[in-house]
Formats: C-alpha cells, structure tokens, sequence
C-alpha cells in the first residue's frame, strides 16, 4: 500500500473506530495484513494510530462532557501495566498464532449482548451504589441530544471493572488494537455505565493504553514510520469527525454498527490465520 491510499482509507477507519469505540487500529490491522503487510509489523504500527484516534475524539468527546476523565484515569491505571506485558509477548511469540488471539479477543464483544444497556438515563436518578465509586467519585453525567434528558450515572464494582481492563490492556499491548471492543464491554457490563459514556471514556483509555505499549515496540525496531505517519493522519481527521456526531445517534444505532464490524474484523482475521497454517 502506498502512502496516499493508506492514508486515505485511514480517514474512514477513524470515523468509525471512533463511532464504536474500538479505535481505528483495530480496522487498520486487518486491512494492513489483507495487503500483505506483517502481522507484527502492522500491529506496532497501529498502536501510534491508536495514540492519535485517542486524542482526536477523544477532545470533542471532553469538551461535550460525554468522556469521564475521572473514571479514565482510574482505569488507566490497570490497562497500562497490562498493555507492556502484552507487547513484550507479541515481540516473543509466533505471528501465525496473533491471527487466532486477534479473532478470539473480538469474540468477547459479543458479551456486550447480555448486558450494558440497563442505564436508562432517567433525570434526577443516578445508578450505582458502589462505597467505592462514590469514595473516588466514579459518577458523571451528561446531556442526551438523541433522548433530550440529563443522564446521571455511577460506575460499579471498580475493583472487578479495573481487572477487566487489565485483560483488555494486555490484549491492547498484544494485539495493537486498543481493545476499545473489550473496554466497552467491561464498562456497559460491569461498571454499569450508559453505552454512550462508555464508548468515549474507551476512546479516551485507549491512548495512553497504546502509547504503553507502543514504547516496548519502539525498543524492538518494529515500528514503521511510512505506515505509521498516514495512518495517524487519517485516522485522527476521522475519529474527529466522529467525536462530532455520536451524540446524535441513538444507542441502538451505535450497537449495530459495532457488531457488524466486530464480526467483519473476526471473519478476515480468521480466514488470515487458516490460509498462513
């Protein structure tokens, strides 16, 4: 792929990562190894992309109060020490065997079925009733233009919900791919927080996630400024455009479009990963 078309296809990605909360990376990778590009190679790379999808949207995400910073930073905290562990094991391991945890880590999404829709943004009412949420302030709230209510909420279980994203930060340093996928799922279902909450706040953790990790993959040579520069560019450009018309979606609309490309992604990562047997 050259320059320019990377680039352009970046923008689109962006958009969409941005939208679902799974970051562009995890689009960009399989598209890279659908071209013939390294697995490994592709993965470092995509978690720079990563790093500017996060602060792209992640700043408009803020500004409309949608992003819980508080709660980011707490969960940071875990998703970063699992983030270098992750790495450092992609730069040890067989390539064949990235395709299979790449296909098998989106699988998790699909948790997000049983769950994570029970915020009902009722004005006036804060969910959770966590001792610990409230001792470190794990509540927001924000304003719903798709309903026209104030919607009030307090994350729950944050110890069970900081373990969670452990697994995705070891997934995200493994596997390059932010694990926006698993950190959504982990903040609908166990935090208990509203889908839009935790779209943004994944967007906003994915970042410093990635650039956890990007700084075990720098040591290793593995990193390629000719992908990586396009794909930051693009990518940004569209996780802004993103960040500027999720709040104007239903959150019927946001799980469709998760879905279906979660299970695209699995789909071409499985099909890699059987041809390279």
């Amino acid at each position: 792929m050259d320059m320019l078309s990377l680039f352009l296809i970046s923008i689109p990605v962006g958009f969409i990562g941005s939208l679902t909360g799974l970051g562009g990376a995890s689009i960009l990778i399989p598209l890279m190894v659908f071209f013939g590009i390294p697995v490994k190679e592709a993965i470092a790379s995509a978690m720079v992309s990563v790093v500017a999808t996060s602060s792209g949207s992640a700043s408009a995400y803020v500004r409309e109060r949608l992003a819980n910073v508080r709660i980011a930073m707490y969960l940071e905290m875990f998703t970063c020490v699992g983030a270098i562990v992750g790495a450092t094991i992609t730069t040890w391991i067989a390539p064949l065997y990235l395709y299979f945890f790449f296909a098998a880590f989106l699988m998790t999404s699909f948790l997000k079925v049983g769950g994570g829709s029970g915020q009902k943004g009722r004005p006036g009412e804060r969910s959770g009733t966590g001792r610990l949420s409230g001792w470190l302030e794990l509540e927001g709230s924000y304003f719903d233009e798709a309903t026209g209510k104030t919607v009030l909420y307090r994350a729950d279980r944050p110890i069970l919900g900081g373990m969670g994203m452990m697994v995705a930060g070891l997934a995200a340093g493994m596997l390059g791919i932010g694990a926006g996928a698993f950190k959504v799922t982990v903040q609908e279902n166990v935090l208990r927080l509203p889908p839009k909450v935790a779209s943004t706040t994944s967007n906003f953790i994915i970042g410093m996630t990635a650039l956890a990790g990007t700084s075990v993959y720098l040591f290793s040579g593995l990193l390629n400024i000719t992908l990586m520069a396009p794909m930051a560019v693009g990518t940004t450009l569209g996780a802004v455009a993103g960040g500027r018309v999720l709040n104007r979606l239903t959150g019927t609309v946001l799980h469709v479009l998760f879905f279906a490309v979660v299970i695209l992604l699995i789909a071409q990562m499985l099909y890699k990963g059987i041809a390279s047997w």
